[in-house]
């Protein structure tokens, strides 16, 4: 996934009238960047420990994108986003990091 991909999702994501849902997104957004981090300065050993973890995280993050694209649907927003976020865990996971790293600037 690429920054330009990664701030079209966010911002469709962010322009929805659905505070809660949203939220819940960025949190478990920001759960799953932060476990990729600390595994990324993990041992090897360490990894073993947290994998489980790390999964639970990932796979929590991606049912939130799926809650946060079926609500949209319901309140007849545009879900565009969700087809062009795709299926591969890989790519969702690099969108959680980008919308914590957008979060984050957003902060200061």
């Amino acid at each position: 996934m690429d920054w330009e991909k990664a701030t079209r999702i966010a911002h469709a994501i962010g322009s929805s009238r659905l505070l809660t849902v949203k939220m819940a997104l960025f949190r478990k957004a920001s759960d799953y960047a932060r476990m990729r981090v600390d595994w990324q300065l993990s041992t090897p050993e360490e990894r073993v420990l947290m994998d489980a973890a790390r999964t639970k995280a990932h796979d929590a993050f991606i049912e939130a994108c799926e809650m946060m694209s079926r609500c949209m649907e319901d309140e007849k927003e545009d879900i565009s986003w969700r087809e062009d976020l795709g299926n591969d865990r890989k790519e969702i996971g690099d969108l959680a990091c980008y919308l914590h790293l957008i979060l984050g600037l957003v902060a200061r």
